[in-house]
């Protein structure tokens, strides 16, 4: 299975931006699909997740009334809708997706089988 990250770029602080991920190769029965994201010289970190059976959302409190996760379960597609962005918000941003309903929270990067490559997001201020 292999995760393709795409939309990243440069915006201004307040711009938004759409990222993608889609799921392809073998057969891949989501659980749950995710976006974390790595500053340099930081750690990675949880942005959002998705269930993909029940559709739940979850996000880190930095994100949460900017950032919008949504799937699209026929194509094993996941969209992370970034709006209000700020400077802090650049980073390397990861999607990452598992199919085997591990009792761990969504915000456990643990959690996580699947990687995709990552997507840059830089904000400017």
């Amino acid at each position: 299975v292999q995760l393709q990250a795409s939309g990243g770029g440069l915006v201004q602080a307040g711009g938004s931006l759409r990222l993608y991920c889609a799921a392809s190769g073998g057969t891949f029965s989501s659980d749950r699909m995710g976006w974390f994201r790595q500053a340099p010289g930081k750690e990675r970190e949880f942005v959002a997740a998705i269930s993909w059976r029940g559709g739940s959302t979850y996000y880190a409190d930095s994100v949460r009334g900017r950032f919008t996760i949504s799937r699209e379960n026929a194509k094993n597609t996941v969209f992370l809708q970034m709006n209000s962005l700020k400077p802090e918000d650049t980073a390397v941003y990861y999607c990452a997706a598992d199919s085997r309903r591990l009792p761990l929270m969504y915000s456990n990067y643990e959690g996580y089988y699947y990687w995709g490559q990552g997507t840059l997001v830089t904000v400017s201020s």
